[in-house]
């Protein structure tokens, strides 16, 4: 287990309390990954939204800024996103209630758990932005872009769907690229220095302004099942 230091903010519970609305619920009760495939509980993702329409996930929005700009471009699409801390994701709530954004439900979930409650094939893209790198090779296994949570992309996809990834870090991004390769993706629009490159879509993100501003080297791939 990998001790991780969160930021302590006022009235947590209170708050969260007033984003019931853009929060999914779910129960997991109990979870064993050996019986995981008996545990499933679906939701009904275009319930919560309110219509059908293709849904877009990013996995650890942060304070949403990426998700929200995505959902101001995209009217057309529903934007799942999922992030695991509480005192990060009540931050994401509060600005999509701000900015009046109506196409934007979140998720507070471990990756690992989305087999569980999403369905197969459901997906259309998957935004993986500046996820945690954990550099040590213990810790491989935590890595978004790890063969197990490949695995998991690769259920929750739709057939045309892909996976979007941008980091600051070198070495993760060439793990990741051999990740994907060695597990079924096929890699595209691959970039060494994003911000000078003629990639002209691209949403910034609270931590890709602060390393952008810091001079550093910002790597992007699209990765889709062969």
């Amino acid at each position: 287990m990998i001790s991780v230091r969160l930021r302590k903010i006022k009235n947590l519970e209170a708050r969260r309390e007033k984003c019931t609305d853009l929060r999914i619920p779910y129960e997991l009760k109990s979870f064993d990954f050996r019986t995981a495939d008996t545990e499933k509980r679906f939701l009904n993702i275009d319930e919560f939204f309110g219509r059908n329409a293709p849904v877009v996930m990013e996995i650890g929005c942060g304070k949403g800024q990426f998700a929200c700009e995505y959902a101001r471009r995209n009217p057309d699409k529903n934007i799942l996103a999922i992030e695991c801390v509480p005192s990060v994701l009540v931050e994401a709530c509060e600005k999509v209630k701000n900015e009046k954004i109506e196409n934007i439900r979140f998720l507070e979930m471990k990756a690992e758990y989305l087999p569980l409650f999403i369905k197969e094939k459901t997906i259309s893209e998957i935004y993986l932005n500046f996820s945690t790198p954990y550099p040590k090779n213990k810790h491989e296994c935590h890595r978004l872009t790890y063969k197990d949570f490949l695995d998991i992309y690769r259920k929750l996809l739709a057939d045309d769907g892909f996976i979007a990834q941008k980091t600051d870090n070198q070495g993760f991004f060439e793990y990741s690229l051999e990740s994907f390769s060695q597990n079924g993706f096929v890699l595209s629009n691959i970039s060494l220095d994003l911000h000078k490159s003629d990639f002209e879509d691209n949403i910034v993100t609270e931590y890709e302004q602060k390393f952008a501003e810091m001079g550093m080297p910002i790597y992007r791939v699209v990765a889709r099942l062969k």
